[in-house]
């Protein structure tokens, strides 16, 4: 009777919460991130969380003690000061993808723009970027506008957002006419379109890392960070317009 009862109350009790895995991203990787954890929760199911936010902001919480499995930044930059800190796992970084710089306008079909006349094609506007000294995408932005001779003369009517999204989300509105973002956030969003791209040595290579940090859990963290690079992810990946880096 003694044993009845405790293998009733067993079948009764709720059993363990299978452990999410936790990733931090880089905001622009959304889109196609979303799709990658989706893939992989149907296949194995195991949970996918992901915190979205620009790199820097995501690194100083993993440095600052952070609980995540994984990190992608959009620069590796960010990923030295994470590695710096002794807190990726041993052998388990890698250069996940590449992306493009360019131009949006409000509206779907905007017309070409001369990058050297956004001063004026502004017209009292605001250019629209990603935190210029802290976010990937920011930096590369400046970068580019240095390089060109352009930044001084921007730089007073340059709107700055906590990350690319933000910055994406400005334009789409119509609160800014023009904006810097990837080209991969610009095919997620309707409202905008490419005015122009910017030339590839204007700034430095865009490199996004992803590790598996070192308090990650065991197999499942692996797991999804050796699934980033297997097919499927790199059909949702390019699917988005990012390029995968062999």
């Amino acid at each position: 009777m003694r044993a009845s009862l405790i293998a009733a109350c067993l079948l009764l009790a709720p059993l363990p919460a299978a452990a999410e895995i936790t990733v931090f991203a880089a905001a622009s990787l959304k889109n196609a991130l979303d799709r990658v954890a989706q893939d992989f929760t149907a296949a194995t199911g195991e949970g996918v969380v992901v915190s979205y936010a620009g790199s820097g902001q995501l690194a100083r919480q993993i440095i600052a003690g952070a609980p995540a499995d994984l990190f992608i930044s959009a620069n590796p930059q960010w990923m030295d000061e994470v590695q710096d800190a002794g807190l990726v796992a041993d052998g388990a970084r890698r250069d996940l993808l590449g992306n493009t710089l360019v131009l949006i306008a409000h509206g779907t079909a905007a017309e070409p723009v001369d990058i050297a006349h956004l001063p004026t094609r502004l017209q009292g506007g605001r250019l629209a970027m990603a935190l210029v000294d802290s976010v990937p995408a920011g930096q590369y932005g400046k970068a580019a506008l240095t390089h060109l001779g352009l930044w001084d003369a921007l730089a007073p009517h340059v709107a700055q957002t906590d990350n690319v999204r933000a910055a994406l989300a400005l334009v789409a509105t119509g609160e800014a006419p023009f904006g810097i973002t990837y080209a991969t956030d610009a095919v997620a969003e309707d409202n905008v379109s490419v005015a122009a791209e910017f030339p590839a040595d204007s700034h430095p290579a865009i490199v996004y890392p992803a590790a598996l940090l070192s308090g990650a859990a065991e197999p499942a963290g692996r797991a999804f960070f050796d699934a980033l690079s297997g097919d499927a992810a790199r059909a949702a990946f390019e699917a988005q317009g990012f390029r995968v880096l062999d």
